[in-house]
This record gives C-alpha cells, structure tokens and sequence, in this order.
C-alpha cells in the first residue's frame, strides 16, 4: 500500500541505488527508476516492484551528466508520478589509476557523471520542491571523499564535490522545510567490488574494524531513515556507512 510519497533514485538499476528502490518501494513510496540503456531487465524490475509492492513505478531514461536529459527525466517523473518528495542521487562511476598515469577523458567522464551528474538533476528538481514547500535530498557520496585513497584522484575529487554541494545547498532551502544530507559508503559489496580478487578483499577487511564489507541494504536503511520523519531535524550532514573504516 502507497504512502502518498514519491521518490526519484538515480542509476537505480543495480547494487546500491537497485536496493535502495526495493527498500522505499517496502515503504510505500512510489518509485522513479532512472537508467541509461532500457534492458529487459528492468522492465521485470519495474513489474516487480509494482507486484510485490502495489506501488507506482516510471522507467525514467537518462544520461544524468546531460542537463537536457536530467531535465526530461525530472519531468518524465512529475508526469507519471505527479511530484518527487525525495531525490536520491546514486549514479556514479570509478575509473580509477594513479594520477601520473590518468587521462584527461578518465578524469572528466567520473566528475561528469558523478559532480556534474548530482547537480543536474537536483538544480531541476530543487525548484519543485521550493514550490510545494518540502522534500528530501540525499546524495550518495564515499568515505574517499572523506579521506581520499591513492588511485582514486578522479572519485575523490567528484565525492568531495558532493559534500561541499550536500552543506552548501542545505543552507540554502532549510528555510523551505528541504532536508539535504549525503550517505558516505566504505566497501561495500556490490558490481564494483566484485572484481576484486580474494587478497585484495582481505586486505581491505583488515582496514575495517568490523573485519567485513557492508551489504548494499546497509546503504538503503540509512537512506530511508534519512527520507523519514524520524529524520526530520537532520539536514547538511554527511553519514559514513563503512563499518568504522574512517572515523
């Protein structure tokens, strides 16, 4: 059953940004699912959520580093869904290699999905929620962005952009009843950190006080506590989910 309350997650087809639209869809919201390359999968996604749910779910097609396209999107959603309360900003890459080594492509295509990627979106959603006098905006930054990690300039970079976005934009429309927070996940296992191999992943667990990655629905319970009423007195933070790795 429905909440009444509408959400929009960015790159939402897989790991992090997939368990967080299963956990909102769980609390009745309805969901906005954006993507860049419609699959068959994602329509049974979508069938999914609608079924297990009996939610509202829009298929909403975008490349986020485009304004133009963020723009439809934003609208695409408001179309079918009729408003956006909260905005999750999860679409993100890594292309990582030390910095001596990295090409300028390399450098400008993380910070364009990543950086440019949250502002574009949340600058055509922001006047949305001005106008209706509330919403949410959670940015899914990292724990890099926090502290850095050696061949990862271009990541840290964009995820450090985020936090400075998250603080300053919280400023600005705490005095329209908007909450902006971002989520700063450590390791967590999801299509990223697959493709490492059994020694690396040890030796990021001994970095870790709780000797493990996180699960991807570890991310997802912070953001729908974030998207909550229980969290209405949180704004301009940044919450590390990495199981103690940067404190």
């Amino acid at each position: 059953m429905g909440n009444g309350k509408t959400v929009l997650v960015t790159g939402a087809t897989r790991g992090i940004g997939k368990e967080i639209v299963f956990s909102m869809a769980q609390e009745g919201y309805d969901v906005a699912i954006n993507y860049r390359s419609k699959t068959e999968e994602i329509e049974n996604l979508k069938a999914q959520i609608e079924k297990e749910y009996s939610v509202k779910c829009a298929l909403v097609q975008g490349d986020v580093s485009n304004f133009e396209e963020a723009e439809k999107m934003v609208k695409e959603t408001i179309e079918q869904l009729g408003k956006i309360d909260v905005l999750v900003n999860n679409a993100g890459i890594t292309k990582d290699g030390l910095l001596m080594r990295m090409a300028k492509e390399d450098f400008e295509s993380v910070i364009d999905i990543n950086l440019m990627g949250t502002f574009n979106v949340t600058r055509n959603v922001i006047p949305l929620m001005v106008k209706q006098k509330s919403g949410r905006v959670i940015n899914i930054s990292s724990v890099v962005g926090v502290a850095g990690n050696a061949g990862q300039t271009n990541y840290s970079a964009s995820k450090a952009g985020i936090i400075g976005f998250t603080k300053s934009l919280a400023r600005e429309v705490a005095s329209r009843n908007i909450l902006v927070n971002a989520v700063a996940p450590g390791f967590i296992a999801t299509d990223m950190t697959s493709v490492l191999n059994d020694t690396q992943k040890e030796n990021i667990s001994t970095q870790i006080p709780l000797k493990r990655m996180g699960e991807a629905k570890d991310v997802a319970n912070l953001v729908k506590f974030l998207a909550s009423e229980q969290a209405s007195y949180i704004t301009g933070q940044v919450i590390n989910v990495d199981g103690g790795m940067v404190m």
